[in-house]
């Protein structure tokens, strides 16, 4: 089964080479709209780790995501300077932009199948948040590396000044403001209210967020997070999934539109080959720091994961290009390398299980407790809260049984 994703990509490259629409769309624009199918992608995301999950993956957050991230960094980096002869400061850009794995498709696919919640999907997620905060300094990078002159402590000093007063706005308004908020809601009784509202909140986060100079996708999933403690995260859930598909289908379709078959063609062996060289690479590197912690096969699965070049690559090198720190042409075959990349991830990726049980069939751990995701097991669920619900709840009470009731009111 071939991915959606790799029609919208496909769709964007076919309009933008051979309908000629590519330069009478705004691409800057249009991926600035197309982007918030990230942010909708995240902040679901975040309703399904509260403070509480983040806090139990700090390791694979600050530990796993944080060696990833500087030792790939560091590798594409020296092989800029040494193997292919580019400057310091462009092989520094390229080797970070090289670093970040796709939060779009990766997310998506373990959402889709479940593997959110497995270990390796757990592994995935946090390095993947960890790039998310690592995009701050690299973008703090650029703008140094543009302006030499730009004072570094300062630059610093309000970054964190940001950071801080961006969570202290997040937290207060998600512990004490967003579920009266909702309450007042949904007490209208009416459904359209309901989902504006989660849309206003969700806008208002990843714009909260950029204001402050973090990326939007950081705002809304630190948001998600907050919302996830309230009683309202399933439906939320549930109302905010056409608006996500939808804006990441635009997303892709941008993707795309970058795609320039002309060069795609004329330099098809250089391309595919250098992508192959970055996978492998990439896969290597992330296979031997989640192995050095876990197992093998939970390595190899978060490998064949992440090993793709992320969709924020291309804000990265496009801001980079604008600054005079790498060429257009080397900005090209970048992006030419990450798409195709992207396009091989989403077919792979959902066979990823498949993959590590051919590379290492026999068992290298053995879980004694089945995978939950939520607090509670082995507990009744009432349908409905009706008159009669809250009779049968009110004796599930009484005989101390764990219980949820499901309510559309």
């Amino acid at each position: 089964q071939v991915s959606p994703i790799v029609g919208y990509i496909l769709t964007g490259a076919v309009i933008g080479s051979t309908l000629g629409l590519a330069d009478a769309v705004d691409r800057h624009t249009l991926h600035e709209v197309a982007e918030f199918g990230i942010v909708f992608l995240m902040f679901s995301i975040g309703l399904e780790f509260s403070l509480h999950h983040l806090q139990s993956m700090r390791k694979d957050v600050f530990v796993f995501g944080l060696f990833q991230v500087v030792i790939t960094s560091a590798i594409f980096a020296s092989a800029g300077v040494y193997i292919f002869e580019l400057s310091v400061k462009s092989s520094i850009i390229v080797g970070a932009a090289l670093a970040l794995s796709s939060t779009a498709i990766v997310l998506r696919v373990l959402n889709e199948n479940g593997d959110i919640h497995r270990p390796y999907g757990r592994h995935s997620l946090g390095i993947l948040l960890f790039q998310d905060l690592a995009v701050i300094p690299i973008l703090l990078m650029i703008a140094i590396f543009a302006n030499p002159n730009t004072d570094l402590q300062d630059l610093i000093l309000n970054t964190a000044i940001s950071g801080i007063m961006v969570l202290a706005i997040l937290v207060f308004l998600g512990k004490y403001a967003t579920e009266k908020f909702l309450g007042y809601i949904v007490d209208t009784k009416t459904d359209e209210f309901f989902i504006s509202a989660i849309i206003l909140i969700v806008l208002s986060s990843a714009m909260l967020a950029y204001v402050f100079g973090f990326s939007y996708s950081l705002g809304a999933f630190v948001a998600g997070m907050l919302i996830a403690e309230t009683k309202y995260k399933h439906q939320i859930e549930a109302d905010l999934v056409p608006f996500r598909d939808l804006l990441l289908g635009l997303f892709f379709i941008t993707v795309g539109l970058q795609l320039d078959f002309g060069y795609l063609f004329s330099n098809i062996f250089l391309i595919v080959g250098l992508t192959a060289i970055i996978l492998l690479a990439k896969a290597s590197i992330i296979y031997a720091v989640i192995w050095y912690f876990t197992f093998p096969k939970r390595a190899i699965k978060t490998a064949l994961a992440l090993a793709q070049v992320g969709e924020f690559s291309f804000a990265v090198l496009e801001l980079a290009k604008i600054s005079d720190l790498i060429s257009n042409d080397l900005n090209q075959l970048m992006i030419a390398v990450v798409v195709i990349s992207l396009i091989f991830t989403s077919l792979s990726i959902r066979h990823v299980r498949t993959f590590s049980n051919i590379l290492i069939p026999e068992r290298t751990e053995l879980s004694h407790e089945p995978f939950i995701s939520a607090s509670i097991s082995h507990h009744v669920v009432v349908c409905g809260y009706s008159l009669l619900g809250q009779k049968v709840v009110k004796q599930l009470k009484n005989k101390g049984i764990a219980h949820i009731a499901i309510e559309h009111d």
